[in-house]
């Protein structure tokens, strides 16, 4: 079942056009790595995805479950199932992360027509999703990402992603600045989310968190456009060859 389709997607930044025509389907339970050097348009294309301000879409259409988003703001679609991880999460001093991510289980909650969950089961999560990717639970206490090291920023998205459970996850570049050790907890929370029912688009440039996130789908990207796809291997070989041989070929 397709969760994300992609189709002929435009996108400009500050008047400059950088996707030049993206194609990509992600079905339910699949994991698809997008690749490429830098300035290749891996970051584009996800934050074009979210629907985040300043990426304008100037033709193509993206459908989260057959419906047309490309029109919709980023909490809609939010609310339609569709994450996103940042490359570089920003600090929101004065909103500690008990209060962001409750408000955004109860918006979601909402917008589902669901009732307000109680407080003693969303802590009873909370405390466990924490405990499973080793943060301090003091740190429920501080502003978002506030003072954060870098492992517990990009651990901090994985935390919302596992509270907020959406269809589709695009995860921009999580393995970027992380130590081996926060590399390991990061990947086990994404596997953990791993499911028949939703859907992974991780954004990297290097082969090493695929060591423990096995993808179904490699996909790299130069000049704004997927210029090759395959399974898992063409990530080892882009490991041992660089991009050097996809630009000769």
């Amino acid at each position: 079942m397709s969760l994300l389709e992609v189709s002929n997607l435009f996108v400009s930044v500050d008047n400059r056009d950088i996707l030049k025509g993206v194609d990509l389907e992600v079905n339910a339970g699949e994991v698809h790595a997008i690749m490429g050097p830098n300035g290749s348009g891996k970051s584009t294309l996800a934050n074009a995805l979210a629907g985040r301000q300043g990426y304008s879409i100037e033709s193509g259409c993206i459908r989260l479950d057959s419906v047309d988003v490309t029109s919709l703001e980023p909490e809609e679609r939010s609310h339609r199932g569709l994450f996103m991880a940042f490359q570089y999460p920003v600090e929101i001093p004065g909103v500690t992360n008990i209060e962001f991510l409750k408000t955004a289980v109860e918006s979601h909650r909402a917008a589902h027509g669901c009732n307000e969950i109680s407080a003693v089961e969303f802590m009873r999560n909370l405390r466990s999703l924490t405990a499973r990717l080793e943060l301090n639970p003091d740190f429920l206490k501080r502003g978002v990402n506030e003072s954060f090291s870098g492992g517990e920023k990009k651990r901090n998205e994985i935390l919302q992603m596992l509270c907020l459970h959406p269809r589709i996850a695009l995860l921009d570049e999580t393995d970027s600045g992380l130590d081996i050790d926060a590399l390991q907890v990061v990947a086990r929370g994404i596997n953990e989310f791993r499911s028949p029912a939703n859907a992974i688009v991780l954004v990297t440039h290097y082969q090493r968190l695929l060591n423990y996130i096995a993808p179904d789908y490699v996909h790299v990207m130069m000049d704004g456009r997927v210029i090759k796809s395959g399974d898992a291997s063409l990530a080892l070989a882009l490991e041992e060859r660089g991009y050097g041989w996809l630009e000769e070929s």
